[in-house]
């Protein structure tokens, strides 16, 4: 009989959990452990011993005040907060989200080679366009881009970091103290990048990474994301709801990969997945009903409407949604998801954010340690992902729960690792190296 393989495990870091209720069921320091890096710190230290590939740390470069008035809103720089977390960690990787649309290309390639040099290797950049057009006003007069243009200019940007990455050979620091030759200049390659949305002419003065390139994780579902993740993506973040979705999903990454000479299986799937364990159904089904009941409903609504980019002016959220505000959606897959959804139900908007309470197309789980990793055997032997993005609802308390109850029998199951084998977040997704041969190189447009 053949052995199954190795499920990989990312984890989503918040200060509370997934869900927007999770800070109101634990029982610690309401204020200690919603507004600092100490509980970010707890739960990696947990996700390590669990032997779990990476955390990850999501981003905007905005606020939505109405959200703080309900549920913790700290959002600390991902790449400083994980380079922290690394120095209190031996193992564990470190996902960073970074936006294309709002950062500049050198200065993100040169925060990236930095950490990924201050973990020894086991950092990776989550590579986001970001949606949210009131984050248009906090970076000057611009207008916000179009989904579109978003991904062109994405394009552009991560080759433009990848070559960046790419400029110091392996070997440039030579370091001779006899000859007084410290680099060997002709080893070092400026970027000469010149494209439609970018020109960047110089070297970054950070020698290679210690993985080559820190590894690539990518979220988009739409066209433009798969063909982004087919070009450039190690890792992607994706929501599906079932397996044969989730084949079928796997099926267009590869093709898109295929497209630009990358083979089958070159892009690890990892879909979302929020949970809440017990140690029967109904304990579980009592940690969920607490859940549940203590979303303020009003949040809800509202929540479900910024996630799609309605216009909330629009909305009446005890009528079903009207075409004018549907209208105003993002053409993000998750958008469409949601007015489908509304569209679907022809419900009051308030009650279509009751149906929609995770990722929107998302997979939830609510049940016991053996039947979690029941679900994660079948998704990963039947090929719908090679493993999931853990989104535990409350932090730490259900991190804890997965790593003491679902990790040990997916152990016996030979389904999870039992000692990490490498150093690098590469090796512990199974990636191959970037060999010295591919300096200088970007994938063809």
């Amino acid at each position: 009989m053949t052995q199954p393989r190795h499920a990989h495990f990312t984890v989503f870091l918040t200060q509370s959990g997934y869900h927007e209720s999770g800070w109101l069921v634990q029982d610690d320091d309401a204020v200690a452990a919603t507004s600092s890096i100490d509980s970010l710190a707890r739960s990696t230290a947990i996700a390590e011993r669990g032997l779990l590939d990476a955390v990850f740390l999501a981003d905007s470069p905005s606020i939505e005040l109405f959200r703080a008035q309900y549920f913790p809103q700290v959002r600390f720089d991902p790449v400083t907060v994980l380079t922290a977390l690394g120095q209190h960690s031996r193992h564990i990787g470190l996902f960073a989200t970074a936006s294309t649309t709002y950062n500049a290309p050198y200065e993100l390639a040169r925060r990236f080679a930095t950490a990924d040099h201050a973990t020894g290797g086991r950092f990776g950049w989550n590579v986001v366009t970001t949606g949210n057009a009131n984050a248009a006003a906090n970076f000057g007069s611009d207008p916000h881009p179009q989904h579109d243009d978003r991904y062109a200019r994405a394009v552009e940007f991560v080759e433009v970091v990848r070559r960046l990455w790419d400029g110091w050979e392996d070997d440039a620091v030579v370091g001779d103290r006899a000859s007084g030759r410290w680099a060997d200049i002709a080893k070092i390659h400026p970027a000469e990048f010149h494209g439609d949305f970018y020109d960047v002419t110089g070297a970054l003065p950070v020698p290679r990474p210690p993985q080559g390139r820190p590894v690539l994780a990518q979220a988009g579902s739409s066209e433009a994301g798969i063909d982004l993740a087919g070009r450039t993506a190690d890792v992607v973040f994706t929501p599906q709801a079932d397996v044969d979705a989730a084949r079928a999903f796997r099926a267009r990454i590869d093709a898109a990969a295929a497209s630009y000479g990358r083979p089958a299986g070159s892009v690890k799937i990892l879909p979302g997945i929020a949970f809440v364990i017990g140690s029967t159904e109904a304990e579980a089904a009592e940690r969920r009903r607490a859940l549940e009941e203590s979303a303020d409903p009003e949040l809800r609504w509202r929540m479900l409407a910024h996630n799609a980019g309605l216009d909330p002016a629009l909305i009446d959220p005890d009528q079903p949604l009207s075409e004018e505000a549907a209208a105003t959606a993002e053409a993000s897959t998750f958008a469409q998801v949601i007015i489908g959804r509304a569209r679907e139900t022809n419900l009051p908007f308030r009650e279509v954010a009751q149906l929609v309470t995770g990722l929107p197309g998302g997979l939830e789980f609510t049940g016991t340690p053996e039947q979690f990793a029941d679900l994660i055997e079948e998704w990963v032997t039947r090929g719908g992902s090679d493993g999931f993005t853990l989104q535990p609802t409350t932090l730490p308390d259900s991190l804890e729960l997965f790593v003491e109850h679902v990790v040990p029998i997916l152990q016996t199951r030979g389904l999870h690792r039992t000692e990490y084998a490498g150093t690098t977040l590469r090796d512990h997704l199974g990636l191959a190296p970037v060999p010295a041969s591919d300096l200088g190189s970007v994938v063809p447009a």
